[in-house]
């Protein structure tokens, strides 16, 4: 028998339609039936569920939550996570027949007919919760696939819609069970003020898992799905708890709450369950702002996880995926406390400060540490901008790098056999005293286009000077002197080995003053990984800020640490004894660690508009920022910030200050080990 005739069919037996309909009614009913026979009959038997779209949450090393990136809060769990008085308020209020009648309730439908036909459209009255199902899976397929026409359609009062809706119940419930269904719609459910999903909704007004829902509380969510953009109890908590009630009453007068449980929740105010929370939904929301930014656009260019940029975005924000980090909250709180002590929020001098810190021989990200807040109001002093990091990742065009440069030298020169006693001919030159280097004494291809005029920041008079000693004062014209003796291409190749490149990606240049003194642009990433594998002797590692990405329990990519040798080890071994030569005897000397060795190298551009610190010991490397991140050729003297005045925005004036003070704090409590 066609089934909307036998919808009529029993209504007539109930004498319902005998009692109430006209007789135009009646006829619109033949009509009805047999234009409806013809449509339900045509429409798919069976019914496919997209897997839920939910967000992600990347976590810290710890576990701690740093960000759910989501285009809507939805944590999808199991029936078997949901508390048996939340199944049973949702069923009280929306179907409580749902576990005796099949995909249409007979019953409840015989009574809608009348009004369907009376008024022209299709009630909800008649609808069960497996019905519901389909009408929200259909309207949720559409949305997200930007058919928008179509989810306005799933969810119109009208016939055609209802019988859409009723085949697809038919056919779904002769595949999945009641609880799979009940487990879909609790999962699916919208349930007001942003939150998709039991679990969802019982963490953003409660504070608690759906397993953790009490009686008054359950209430409260199940009454919300049928209308939450009025009964939600932020925006409107008189109307959400006149629904809390209704919902416990339906409860009670099913025999599924005694009586004294239905008065005692009755008498619980609302007020004492809400406990209203959000979750770090975006990266300004989060407590660690630039390392969201960062690792969300690291995850974004992981072929591992989608053919594009688009797809991997995609998988993020609707997957549902657990992203584990390296992200060290204890260090990352040292790496900001250290910054803002040293160069405040929004200071006199207009100077920001960065610090990346990473881990040699993994590449692990434990910090990225910025003393601005986060956010899009430039007149604020707020930045969007993370100056630690590679322009792929969220971060600005780089940085001069000064004299860190002269490390990649040292190294070079090692290789080449000069030896920790070696000795360089170094012209005379001052601060306000140039020495001039010609074209002819840098062949190309790494050679000059015109001649080069060099200064020191202290004079010197000119004649042989051991290279320890041009590390500790880091004479420039002794490393320009030491570049012309071991070649500029040898000293390029070594810091291309070494991951050195500008902050947009693009290869650090060949131009003498770009390899030998930093006269290019890049990020604190970069440096700090440049270091870290002089620190680990050698071994270079790439960036790695995540450990694992997994989801629904299958483990999507979990990258090991990607590492090579790129020098020789006694030469890396060599290079850090002059390094370390600084930190006692050079721009490190105030700098020092407590209680164990280090090695580092300070950096200044032209102009002092930017300063470098980046040092090293076997656990920790990292590189400290401090500079203009606007005008980056402002000449920037006689300083003062946080209660310190300097003569120049040098690298040993602010930033190795916030260098020591992040690794005595990130390595307390750990061994001092031997430099290698």
């Amino acid at each position: 028998m066609p089934l909307l005739a036998a919808f009529v069919v029993a209504a007539v037996v109930l004498g319902v339609l005998g009692a109430g309909l006209s007789v135009p009614s009646v006829i619109a009913v033949g009509r009805l039936t047999a234009v409806g026979d013809d449509t339900f009959m045509s429409l798919p038997s069976t019914f496919t569920v997209q897997q839920l779209q939910q967000g992600s949450q990347i976590l810290a090393a710890d576990g701690s939550v740093i960000a759910t990136p989501q285009d809507q809060d939805r944590r999808v769990v199991p029936l078997s996570r949901v508390a048996p008085v939340m199944r049973e308020a949702q069923v009280a209020i929306e179907d409580s027949r749902f576990y005796t009648h099949g995909a249409i309730d007979l019953t409840g439908l015989t009574r809608a007919v009348i009004d369907d036909v009376r008024t022209g459209t299709a009630s909800e009255g008649a609808s069960t919760l497996t019905q519901q199902f389909v009408k929200l899976t259909l309207q949720d397929q559409a949305l997200r696939e930007g058919r928008n026409a179509a989810a306005d359609a799933a969810v119109a009062k009208t016939l055609p819609r209802k019988l859409t809706e009723l085949r697809y119940a038919a056919g779904l419930e002769r595949t999945w069970s009641k609880d799979q269904i009940l487990e879909g719609y609790l999962n699916l459910a919208y349930y007001g003020d942003g939150a998709y999903g039991v679990e969802a909704a019982a963490l953003h007004y409660f504070g608690v898992h759906a397993s953790e829902l009490t009686l008054p509380e359950a209430a409260t969510l199940a009454g919300l799905v049928q209308s939450p953009s009025t009964t939600d109890p932020v925006r409107h908590p008189e109307e959400a708890l006149a629904r809390r009630d209704v919902v416990l009453g339906r409860m009670h007068e099913l025999g599924l709450v005694t009586t004294a449980a239905w008065r005692a929740a009755l008498r619980r105010p609302l007020t004492a369950d809400l406990h209203v929370t959000y979750a770090p939904a975006t990266c300004a929301s989060s407590r660690y702002p630039y390392f969201c930014s960062f690792v969300i656009g690291w995850l974004e260019q992981q072929p591992e996880l989608g053919p594009t940029r688009q797809a991997r975005h995609d998988l993020l924000f609707r997957g549902g995926l657990t992203v584990h980090t390296t992200l060290d909250p204890s260090v990352e709180k040292d790496a900001n406390d250290a910054l803002r002590a040293v160069a405040p929020t929004n200071n006199a001098l207009g100077v920001a400060a960065a610090a990346y810190v990473t881990q040699p021989g993994t590449g692990n990200v434990l910090a990225i540490g910025q003393d601005t807040a986060y956010g899009t109001s430039a007149s604020s002093g707020q930045t969007e901008v993370d100056y630690s990091v590679d322009t792929a990742y969220g971060g600005s065009r780089g940085f001069q790098f000064g004299s860190t440069a002269k490390a990649f030298s040292l190294v070079t020169a090692m290789e080449q056999g000069l030896g920790t006693n070696a000795s360089v001919d170094a012209p005379a030159a001052g601060p306000h005293q140039a020495a001039t280097f010609s074209r002819s004494q840098f062949p190309q291809p790494c050679g000059l286009y015109s001649s080069w005029k060099v200064y020191n920041d202290e004079a010197w008079g000119g004649g042989t000077m051991p290279l320890m000693t041009a590390t500790a004062k880091s004479t420039n014209t002794a490393f320009v002197a030491l570049a012309i003796r071991i070649g500029v291409c040898a000293i390029h190749q070594t810091m291309t080995a070494f991951g050195m490149h500008d902050a947009s990606g693009a290869p650090i240049g060949t131009y003498p003053p770009q390899v030998v003194l930093g006269a290019q642009q890049v990020s604190p990433q970069t440096l700090a990984n440049a270091y870290a594998a002089i620190a680990a002797g050698g071994v270079l590692c790439r960036t790695r800020p995540v450990t694992s990405i997994t989801q629904g329990g299958t483990v999507l990519f979990a990258p090991p640490p990607s590492c090579a040798r790129v020098a020789d080890a006694g030469a890396v071994s060599q290079a850090t004894q002059y390094l370390m030569y600084n930190m006692t005897h050079g721009s490190g000397i105030l700098n020092q660690l407590a209680g164990r060795p280090s090695a580092g190298k300070t950096g200044t551009a032209d102009g002092n508009a930017q300063s470098w610190f980046v040092g090293y010991t076997p656990q920790l490397a990292t590189a400290v920022w401090v500079g203009n991140p606007v005008d980056q050729t402002r000449r920037m003297f006689d300083v003062s910030m946080a209660g310190k005045s300097c003569t120049a925005m040098t690298g040993a004036c602010f930033a190795a200050p916030i260098w020591r003070r992040i690794m005595d704090a990130a390595l307390a409590g750990q061994p001092a080990l031997p430099m290698p």
